[in-house]
């Protein structure tokens, strides 16, 4: 398969893999009805590093991803802000990208790239992955997902008609779509499909088979390309013969066809003039469901006001249910629906409409599912969760990430705080819906500097670390550590114990000595014990005879087992 090269791949691709995992740490001031949260979380940091932070939680147990990353178009003002010990990136750190940088494609792919790998790692193995780009960069970003999920996984692009069209357009063209490309992580995921209208289906002639509805006889096929298929058949109750077009032949070849015809399953016109119908029962019907189209329609609302949010014709409606094309609002909507929350203020450019990604969210997910956003900037994705789940009584979770994009000249500016976090929050009062949410900042790093420098993390959230860099699974019975014990958890035949306090002069003074161990050996007789401790008082001689794997922390902790 052919892959995509650009500056600085070979320093980012697994740059991922020396990403520090940090803490995250809640902040109940601001948190929204968090008696009501329900899994919902906003994290204010960068989204590499809370990407990594979330591994030990939510490794294999995300269902659908949103994300909607910087376009590259040059005047976005994105800053390039991934630190590596290479010269080359080191160079680029803190600098606009622009449209006249001549590495601003290479910029962007070193930005998504390692993004991605984690987004990945997150998904579960019936996960999907939706990412709204344009023409900047979606061939780039298509060659990139092939290598990363492989091609087999790639499930379409679906075209978004974003605006009504340009007046004043370059060149005179009017690029009025962007894409949602769509990956999955395995073959175990498919879209749920455009419910079937079987209301044509009925049994005017008391048929003992069931309703039935008319259906083609005919093919596009030309006789010339199909001679068996094209041949004269006969109405036995009228005699009457019936040819059919040469550049359109029958279905059925003629053996076939006679023997549907003593089964009554070819209906002729009572006239005698047109063309013989198949006559298709319900139960003939293979699935209640057809595909969705990859073209995303635009919303026509009634009387052409799209002041409600959600309220698209009743005549239009019955004609989506009867096709199988997806359906959204354009952007001008979705900035007017944002600036009304607002109360009328301008606060954000170009979000997406709540519709794009309730659609796809919709096609994607069930109701207990958790989705999952690391580029959040208004807030869209949570608002479409919560959306959905009071329409059709789901309990979805919805995570998402954003950073404060504060700068020199903008020091005290908080995209999250003020942005995401209250736009969920007026969502959640003006439209009822029964959620709330919890609010984290990136925390500490969990690596040996900060350790040695006395900054330590929770009990907990150290102990849901190890049991990851343990076992690469995440820790499900968090109820079952026991941090007077010093017991983490189990994971097949072994048991894991990391013997830990915060706070620096105990942590000093903690060891896996023989009282403890003797402990722990009555705890989980004929296991294998996996202890993470600062220091070991116990030979080589003592470990193996006893089923005993010691790991130091902090220094050793930091190699995945």
């Amino acid at each position: 398969m052919p892959t995509l090269q650009f500056k600085g791949k070979n320093i980012i691709w697994n740059h991922h893999l020396g990403v520090p995992f940090h803490t995250l740490d809640e902040v109940p001031e601001l948190h929204y009805k968090p008696e009501k949260a329900n899994g919902n979380m906003i994290i204010e940091g960068d989204n590499l590093l809370a990407l990594k932070a979330l591994l030990p939680q939510f490794t294999g147990k995300v269902k659908c991803i949103y994300i909607d990353p910087p376009y590259n178009t040059g005047n976005e003002g994105w800053i390039y802000n991934d630190k590596t010990n290479s010269p080359l990136i080191k160079e680029w750190l803190g600098k606009t990208v622009g449209k006249d940088d001549l590495t601003r494609h290479d910029k962007w792919l070193c930005m998504i790239s390692p993004r991605l790998k984690l987004l990945r790692e997150l998904m579960c193995d019936d996960g999907v992955i939706f990412i709204s780009i344009d023409d900047n960069e979606v061939h780039n970003l298509r060659r990139v997902l092939d290598e990363m999920f492989g091609e087999e996984c790639f499930l379409g692009s679906f075209v978004w008609k974003k605006r009504s069209g340009s007046n004043d357009a370059k060149d005179f063209v009017s690029i009025d779509h962007e894409y949602v490309i769509t990956y999955r992580k395995t073959e175990a995921f498919t879209f749920e499909g455009v419910v079937k209208d079987f209301s044509n289906y009925q049994n005017p002639n008391n048929d003992l088979r069931g309703p039935w509805a008319f259906d083609n006889l005919t093919c596009n096929k030309t006789k010339e390309e199909r001679p068996n298929l094209f041949y004269e058949i006969t109405d036995p109750k009228t005699g009457i013969v019936y040819t059919c077009n040469p550049n359109r032949v029958w279905v059925y070849e003629k053996n076939r066809m006679e023997r549907m015809i003593k089964e009554d399953k070819v209906i002729f016109p009572t006239d005698g003039k047109g063309t013989p119908q198949y006559k298709r029962h319900l139960s003939e019907v293979r699935s209640d469901k057809k595909p969705v189209s990859t073209w995303i329609e635009q919303n026509k609302y009634k009387n052409g006001n799209s002041n409600s949010l959600f309220e698209p014709s009743e005549e239009y409606s019955k004609k989506l249910i009867e096709s199988k094309v997806l359906t959204s609002d354009l952007n001008m909507k979705a900035t007017k629906d944002l600036r009304l929350l607002f109360d009328n203020v301008q606060i954000f450019d170009y979000p997406k409409p709540i519709s794009l990604v309730k659609t796809l969210i919709a096609q994607a997910t069930e109701k207990n599912d958790i989705i999952f956003d690391s580029f959040a900037g208004s807030g869209t994705t949570m608002h479409a969760v919560m959306e959905l789940n009071k329409e059709d009584g789901g309990n979805r979770k919805c995570i998402m990430i954003q950073m404060p994009e504060s700068s020199e000249a903008e020091p005290d500016k908080n995209i999250c705080k003020d942005i995401t976090r209250e736009r969920v929050k007026l969502a959640i009062n003006k439209y009822g819906y029964d959620a709330g949410f919890k609010y984290f900042k990136l925390g500490i790093p969990l690596d040996a500097e900060t350790m040695l420098e006395g900054q330590l993390p929770t009990y907990k959230q150290f102990a849901k670390y190890v049991y990851y860099l343990c076992t690469g699974e995440n820790l499900e019975a968090e109820d079952k550590i026991n941090e007077a014990e010093f017991y983490v958890g189990e994971y097949s035949k072994q048991a894991i114990y990391l013997v830990y306090k915060q706070d620096y002069e105990t942590l000093a003074r903690l060891a896996l000595n023989l009282t403890l161990a003797e402990k722990i050996k009555e705890q989980q007789p004929g296991k294998k014990r996996i202890v993470y401790a600062p220091s070991c008082f116990l030979d080589e001689e003592y470990l193996t005879d006893n089923q005993f794997e010691y790991v130091g922390i902090p220094y050793n902790l930091f190699q995945r087992r």
